[in-house]
């Protein structure tokens, strides 16, 4: 049954509008549809977006021009987290005539082009969701780093029940690599990790699951290749990537996670498994080195190291204490600094500040 819709506040009432202009579900899009419910419970915000699930109010983007010019506390803001985004802001404010101040979460970890820059000056402040994030910066940055809902993505007592529900292997250990398939993403570190690790453990297998769009489907068909070539497509499992209801029921069926990227923003992936316990291996891109204590919850290994990461995988796999270990440090660093509500929490301080500013 789907779930009602989630009121959107009166428009007079709005205090807050976090926009998500793209269509195709991305990393923003997960961010919004996490934490806007929860900030609906402290504060009038409204998403605006094209299509989101029910339980996020959304007021359809043709109506922004029906806004009043003002909202309840005088100037409303507007929460811009991709350049188009903080574009729309900018129209609403000096075209449109609203009352808004300008808010902008940056992720990059590298120097923006100059019309970026140029529109991040506009802003009347900035989020950083990590300190390399904010290192790119030419201007003051508050940092709040990502969270993850600790109740959807914990550990289940019947793993191998949950891998028979959701059609997988229920012996052995299994080792997971989730998000878009693409270069940037080091899937092809991955698939030669694997194929390094599995010739000396007999028993474990990998999960690659997500989206491969047109542009990429080339490399995806080279992984499966590789895969076939080693003889291990009984062993490197893929799957297309599944609803966002079903995402932590996968993460919850992984003994170990790898994100191998080359690039990343954030990088929540990593995050989302440690909660459910599931120790990562990741390199050192995005926010990985902040999320990850070496040796404790997983390992770091330099970019591009597939060697490295096997190294990381097969060391684990040989010595279960160890990874039983890793997976309840790695559950304990997620609950105790990581959770969705804080990080909700310390946006809202933001947009309170901004409103009595």
């Amino acid at each position: 049954m789907t779930p009602p819709a989630a009121p959107v506040p009166p428009l007079r009432e709005i205090e807050v509008i976090a926009p998500n202009f793209k269509k195709r579900h991305s990393g923003v899009t997960s961010t919004v549809i996490r934490l806007v419910p929860l900030q609906a419970r402290q504060i009038a915000i409204t998403s605006c977006a094209p299509d989101l699930p029910p339980e996020v109010p959304n007021l359809p983007p043709r109506r922004l021009l029906l806004l009043p010019r003002s909202g309840p506390s005088g100037a409303r803001v507007w929460h811009a987290r991709r350049n188009v985004e903080m574009v729309a802001g900018l129209a609403l404010k000096y075209l449109a005539g609203k009352r808004l101040k300008l808010l902008f979460t940056s992720a990059a970890q590298r120097r923006h082009t100059g019309f970026t820059r140029w529109l991040i000056r506009q802003m009347d402040a900035v989020i950083a969701t990590s300190s390399k994030s904010a290192s790119y910066l030419e201007r003051e940055a508050q940092v709040i780093r990502h969270g993850v809902d600790c109740t959807q993505f914990q550990p289940v007592d019947d793993r191998a029940a949950l891998r028979a529900a959701l059609n997988l292997p229920t012996d052995g250990p299994l080792i997971g690599c989730f998000g878009r398939i693409r270069h940037q993403k080091g899937n092809d570190l991955f698939v030669a990790a694997m194929i390094e690790v599995f010739a000396t453990h007999p028993t474990a297998r990998a999960l690659i699951m997500g989206r491969a769009t047109a542009e990429h489907q080339d490399f995806l068909k080279q992984l499966k290749k590789d895969v076939a070539e080693a003889s291990l497509s009984d062993r490197i499992l893929f799957r297309d990537e599944v609803p966002i209801e079903d995402l932590a029921r996968h993460f919850q069926a992984l003994d170990l996670y790898v994100a191998p990227q080359r690039w990343e923003g954030f990088g929540l992936t990593p995050l989302e498994a440690m909660a459910c316990g599931a120790p990562a291996v990741a390199t050192k891109v995005g926010a990985f080195e902040e999320l990850i204590v070496e040796g404790e919850t997983g390992h770091l290994v330099e970019i591009e190291d597939a060697r490295a990461i096997a190294d990381a995988v097969t060391r684990l796999l040989h010595d279960p204490s160890a990874l039983r270990a890793m997976s309840k440090a790695a559950r304990a660093r997620a609950e105790g600094s990581f959770r969705l509500e804080q990080e909700a929490a310390a946006i809202v301080s933001v947009y309170r500040r901004l409103l009595g500013s």
